[in-house]
């Protein structure tokens, strides 16, 4: 009884944002639609890479962009959508658009834990390919902010044993506009095949 009241806010933020991330998701994945509307924009950030550079939202623009938040030591959806996200990589990467016109970004919202080492070993596991895909780690309160603000992606706990966020993959635009979100555990729906198809498509306009 008293886990439950210690973390009764914390679920009450993530049912409000699990609602909120719904009626996006569902407002945004018409696939009838033409063109996909423009939710907001994303605000500038700097955030340090697995080498140790700054990466800047303007060193990924021009680009159509996957945006994910994480930790590594997430015990179930944060691998199991970077595994995703790796599928999506390997279907751009033989379109050859990779890190040409697609990018993806995989902020951690965990620093201390999730150091630059820390976050490679992770990335690595999926093979992921830095050409093109961004592991970002900042201060938390920034990281939540853009989470929030940009993303409509809520995170609620403060440590790796209390965390709990809303598993959305943002659809970036190549100028800086969240075009759409993406319940990456609804596998019916949302796979690598849709989001290399949607990120394509977006790289086109």
């Amino acid at each position: 009884m008293q886990t439950l009241k210690r973390y009764i806010w914390t679920w009450i933020l993530l049912l409000l944002a699990l609602g909120m991330a719904g009626y996006l998701f569902w407002s945004t994945l018409d696939l009838g639609k033409k063109e996909l509307p423009v939710i907001g924009a994303v605000q500038d950030f700097s955030l340090e890479n697995v080498e140790g550079e700054q990466v800047t939202l303007a060193d990924t623009q021009g680009k159509a962009r996957l945006v994910y938040f994480f930790f590594t030591e997430c015990p179930d959806v944060c691998p199991i959508t970077t595994f995703m996200l790796s599928q999506t990589q390997d279907l751009l990467v033989k379109e050859g658009i990779f890190g040409k016109d697609v990018e993806f970004v995989s902020i951690s919202f965990d620093p201390k834990n999730d150091t630059r080492e820390a976050i490679k070993t992770f990335a690595d596991r999926f093979h992921a390919d830095y050409s093109g895909w961004h592991f970002l780690r900042g201060d938390q309160e920034e990281v939540r902010k853009l989470a929030a603000e940009s993303f409509k992606v809520m995170i609620a706990g403060n440590n790796k044993d209390n965390f709990a966020h809303a598993n959305l993959i943002g659809l970036v635009d190549r100028d800086n506009n969240l075009r759409a979100l993406y319940d990456a555990g609804d596998s019916e729906n949302v796979t690598p095949e849709f989001l290399a198809e949607t990120v394509q498509e977006l790289a086109r306009e």
